[in-house]
């Protein structure tokens, strides 16, 4: 398992300041120009899998739940994080649906939550420590917390023989020097046996640098 210190490292950088500029920066400039996966295809991937009773994990500044058309007039959100700055941010962004916040360590038993008919989790296991195989086990911890055939799905920076230009190999590597990304060994094909191995339905694709990934729980 990741030490503390390890997975602090990953979401260090997420300050309220930087919140303020990561919907351009991330969602705008990188996601087109570097990463080559416009943010209308992560919204998308939201749109077909959020249901009414939601856990977003690793939620960013709240975008894409801001951004998508629910099934229901008043879903269930709950948002998962271990930085306190994220969660309210998303928070105060989303206060029209009155979202549960809960911090927490997704390598850790979680909290008794759920059951979620969604789970969302959007440029977090990039982020994480170790190998696919070990950022795996948050699928084992949130296994716990679906309901029946819930979806889970979420989008993650890959290398592999993902194609990147010259500036996103440098960024990536810049990130990857300072804890900020963790993924020199992540590619699709890993993560795409780590789903199968425990989902149902797993469908991984391929934009740019980005797996986009969805599959039902059994």
């Amino acid at each position: 398992m990741p030490t503390p210190e390890q997975v602090t490292a990953g979401q260090a950088i997420y300050t309220p300041s930087t919140l303020r500029n990561y919907d351009w920066f991330v969602l705008g400039f990188s996601n087109r120009f570097l990463w080559r996966c416009p943010t209308t295809e992560l919204l998308k991937l939201y749109q077909r899998n959020v249901a009414a009773r939601h856990l977003d994990v690793g939620v960013g500044t709240g975008y894409f739940l801001d951004r998508v058309a629910w099934p229901v007039a008043e879903p269930s959100i709950t948002l998962l994080d271990l930085n306190p700055h994220c969660l309210i941010f998303a928070a105060g962004r989303l206060a029209r649906y009155r979202p549960a916040m809960v911090r927490a360590d997704v390598f850790r038993p979680l909290p008794d939550l759920g059951p979620f008919d969604s789970v969302g989790l959007c440029y977090l296991l990039h982020c994480l420590p170790g190998t696919m195989a070990e950022k795996a086990e948050v699928f084992d911890r949130l296994k716990p917390v679906l309901a029946p055939a819930a979806r889970i799905f979420g989008a993650t920076i890959v290398q592999g023989d993902a194609p990147r230009s010259a500036a996103a190999r440098a960024l990536m590597a810049a990130y990857n020097r300072n804890g900020v990304f963790s993924n020199r060994a992540d590619a699709a094909e890993n993560l795409t046996e780590a789903l199968t191995e425990r989902f149902a339905d797993v469908a991984v694709t391929r934009r740019g640098a980005v797996a986009l990934f969805e599959a039902r729980a059994v």
